[in-house]
């Protein structure tokens, strides 16, 4: 059984102490892609040194993250763009608009994020989609931008049924993680409606962990907890689920 972490933050200094042990637990579970989305250019050469110890397993995003879009915004866009002109990425990301944390950002997320979306298209890549309190002004980025060349993973998809099939219209997958676990996540309650060639499956570790962890730190390894949560809902054996979403993000991703 083969099981794809679309979105793990392997380099985050959570995993400081354990980070080698971290990552042989997740293969051990059959977590054998992690795919590491990129926040700023701190965290740049951490990805690079962890890509070099597993090249087998680890492909990188490059991208800036919207709750770093900051003053320094252009010169952070500046090295992205930089960056994708060097090396090949599996996707840029994660990019998008934040509202919980900052609302006087909008205006340069909205440009960040737009920008980005522009050098997906021109490098032929996906996008990975950071998306919180913030559905009406994501999916207003993305109808300027929508094209057969936009495609993507909603990251960490926590709206409502409709809005799985906004995304959905822009070829987007949904990103189900931790939250499917969790009693008032809602999106266990519609998820069955939604066709599993549209979902891939993610931990965003070392956050957002799944019951029976919630609220500790999160570990690849427990991307295993969200396949056996949609084998509940999709009433399909856990193996059916990795392998259907695996197969699916195979085809986001290309890899």
């Amino acid at each position: 059984m083969i099981l794809t972490d679309t979105h793990t933050h392997l380099y985050s200094e959570e995993f400081a102490e354990d980070r080698s042990e971290m990552i042989a637990r997740a293969i051990d579970r059959g977590v054998k892609r992690f795919f590491v989305p990129a926040i700023d250019s701190s965290y740049t050469q951490k990805m690079y040194d962890l890509q070099e110890r597993y090249p087998e397993h680890i492909f990188l995003m490059m991208g800036l993250h919207p709750c770093y879009v900051k003053e320094n915004y252009e010169e952070e866009l500046a090295h992205v763009e930089t960056e994708l002109s060097k090396r090949k990425f599996a996707a840029i990301g994660e990019i998008g608009i934040d509202l919980y944390w900052d609302k006087t950002t909008l205006a340069i997320q909205k440009i960040a994020f737009q920008k980005q979306i522009q050098w997906a298209k021109k490098y032929k890549l996906p996008i990975n989609i950071h998306c919180r309190e913030a559905f009406d002004e994501i999916f207003e980025v993305l109808e300027l931008e929508k094209s057969d060349e936009l495609f993507g993973i909603f990251h960490c998809f926590s709206g409502t049924y409709e809005q799985a099939l906004k995304a959905i219209s822009y070829n987007m997958k949904l990103g189900i993680g931790g939250v499917v676990t969790f009693k008032n996540g809602k999106i266990d309650q519609f998820l069955h409606q939604i066709d599993l060639k549209h979902i891939v499956l993610e931990t965003d570790a070392p956050y957002l962990a799944p019951v029976p962890y919630r609220g500790k730190r999160n570990e690849s390894s427990y991307v295993s907890l969200v396949a056996e949560k949609l084998s509940e809902i999709y009433e399909l054996p856990v193996e059916e689920i990795a392998r259907i979403t695996t197969e699916n993000s195979k085809e986001v991703f290309g890899i």
